[in-house]
């Protein structure tokens, strides 16, 4: 049975995806928002989905921690799943991303039109200024900004080297940065078929107040995210 309902909803999953960027379309000669709109019917349609065919849900927590201004979302990543919800959850997040993504058909085109944040690792210290660059025409447009610190997903369990762009972007922007726990690799996992019921839970935690030094802000993230990390996969019944 679990075969056959990850089986109905990656098909459904990856055909209507299919057919809502092609019907989108026309989007593109229209104003920002209407993209903005689109992506957030897809990214709940998707959680719709995953709940009615696969038997997975998502809990919120720690919504109390999210501030209304702008704020540095740094959330950890263990699957496509957080790469989705932030859209159907925040108004108009903007999501830090590998530029190469930007040349993926479809996927590349609305993330530009949505005018997400892309980062580009080849291009040494450019890079870094061209992310700040973005992120505060983001933060002019009272957008969260949401960054994956690892890069990469890490499967539950395990951790990435937290990279230096989520400290580049604390020390110039001047803002709070809330860092992010979830258990979603348990559910959708990375680089894997099947798609597991249960409820996956994306715990918001006290956001780290502007103006600490790197190397004290990211300790202090990293020992926020990982702790609260492996108590959601313990509550929900991972042993390693």
């Amino acid at each position: 049975m679990l075969f056959l309902r990850s089986a109905l909803f990656n098909l459904v999953f990856y055909v209507s995806s299919a057919v809502i960027c092609i019907a989108v379309t026309p989007a593109f000669i229209l104003p920002r928002g209407v993209i903005v709109f689109c992506m957030r019917a897809w990214s709940r349609w998707t959680m719709w989905l995953l709940r009615v065919i696969a038997g997975t849900r998502y809990e919120l927590r720690g919504l109390e921690n999210l501030p209304e201004e702008p704020a540095l979302i740094a959330s950890k990543h263990q699957s496509m799943w957080d790469t989705i919800i932030y859209a159907a959850i925040l108004n108009d997040p903007a999501i830090v991303l590998k530029k190469e993504l930007l040349y993926i058909p479809y996927y590349g085109w609305y993330s530009i039109k949505a005018q997400m944040v892309p980062v580009d690792r080849a291009s040494g210290a450019s890079a870094l200024r061209n992310l700040i660059r973005h992120a505060k025409n983001a933060l002019a447009q009272n957008r969260h900004l949401v960054i994956f610190p690892e890069g990469t997903r890490a499967a539950p369990g395990s951790r990435n080297p937290y990279k230096p762009g989520v400290a580049g972007l604390y020390s110039q922007l001047g803002i709070a940065c809330v860092p992010v726990a979830l258990n979603s690799g348990l559910y959708w996992p990375r680089r894997k078929f099947l798609r597991k019921p249960g409820t996956i839970v994306l715990e918001f935690l006290p956001p780290i107040p502007p103006g600490m030094n790197r190397k004290a802000f990211m300790a202090e993230l990293e020992g926020r995210i990982e702790p609260a990390t492996d108590k959601l996969l313990a509550e929900a019944g991972f042993s390693g």
